[in-house]
């Protein structure tokens, strides 16, 4: 199902209590935003919730007005919805979901009572860099890659012909996703290839864009991880079946430090592990296909990959 909670969010912002109005629009879809929050911005009580809420509520939209003036973006996510659908044969109900954010994620996955959602937040695909609201300015046409890239998630954590650790992770949470203990229960080689699976269906999906651009890397930085693949193969050794929080975060997050993104006296690019784990589901998906792929064992994938470490065959557009 296609939820657009857009509208929503423009009518806090014409109330004249826009506070009053953001708490009403967050207890009407209360699960749905408590999960986002918990899981890509903060605990939402307190006073950092309430001072996010009052710099969400008074930012400048201008960006945002021009983009839903411009673009139909509910054309874009129906369309992309309905390719992945058809290359993952999704067996499994779900959601999408068009929101505005408050400046976290550009996207992401959630599984609330069961449900696999993946959302896009808007005021990212404006076009253009807004500190207000910490719009990261991306073009609105990548709006399908990041949907394609989350529905991934979605079926690998819910499909129940998935294998994965993580499917098992979030049914022992009753059905719930969360980032931060899901980092602490799987292994390292489980969240890599979950990046790795969800990086070459949003290519399949939405071909045509810059190379780096499916990684969430700037172009510099998609030549450094090059740069460094053997290193990132050599950490896989001694990493890859170690669960911990921290070697999510070293791998596979911004806003690292230095120190803590250093593997044999090497400063890895952020998110390195979105690279890395491409190029370790890459011969499964070529043999057996994306839709077996995205629901196979990290075992069953090791079976089919044998590790490579030729210069990748992603090739660089534009």
């Amino acid at each position: 199902m296609l939820i657009n909670l857009v509208p929503d969010f423009l009518a806090v912002l014409e109330a004249d209590d826009r506070v009053s109005a953001y708490l009403a629009y967050f207890e009407r879809h209360k699960a749905l935003l408590t999960a986002y929050w918990d899981n890509y911005v903060l605990e939402p009580s307190g006073p950092h919730f309430d001072e996010v809420v009052q710099s969400t509520i008074n930012a400048n939209r201008d960006d945002l007005l021009t983009l839903l003036s411009r673009t139909d973006v509910v054309a874009l996510a129906r369309q992309a919805e309905e390719k992945v659908r058809t290359l993952l044969d999704i067996d499994v109900p779900y959601d999408v979901v068009l929101m505005v954010g408050v400046g976290a994620a550009n996207a992401g996955e959630l599984v609330v009572n069961g449900r696999g959602v993946a959302f896009v937040c808007l005021e990212h695909f404006t076009g253009v860099a807004n500190p207000d609201t910490q719009g990261l300015g991306l073009d609105p046409e990548l709006i399908p890659l990041w949907l394609a890239h989350e529905l991934t998630h979605v079926v690998r954590y819910t499909s129940p012909s998935s294998r994965s650790d993580m499917r098992g992770f979030v049914e022992d949470a009753g059905g719930y996703y969360s980032y931060w203990e899901t980092g602490r229960q799987a292994s390292l080689r489980e969240l890599l290839v979950n990046e790795g699976l969800a990086v070459h269906v949003s290519r399949a999906v939405s071909p045509g864009h810059a190379a780096w651009e499916y990684f969430g890397f700037a172009r510099k930085q998609y030549a450094r991880v090059r740069e460094v693949e053997p290193v990132l193969h050599r950490a896989l050794v001694s990493d890859g079946d170690r669960a911990a929080l921290g070697l999510r975060l070293r791998y596979l997050s911004g806003g690292m430090s230095d120190e803590a993104r250093t593997v044999e006296r090497t400063v890895l690019p952020e998110r390195a592990g979105y690279f890395l784990g491409a190029r370790m589901v890459e011969a499964a998906i070529s043999a057996r296909g994306y839709a077996w792929a995205t629901r196979a064992s990290v075992h069953e994938l090791a079976t089919v990959n044998e590790p490579v470490m030729e210069r990748p065959r992603l090739t660089i557009v534009g």
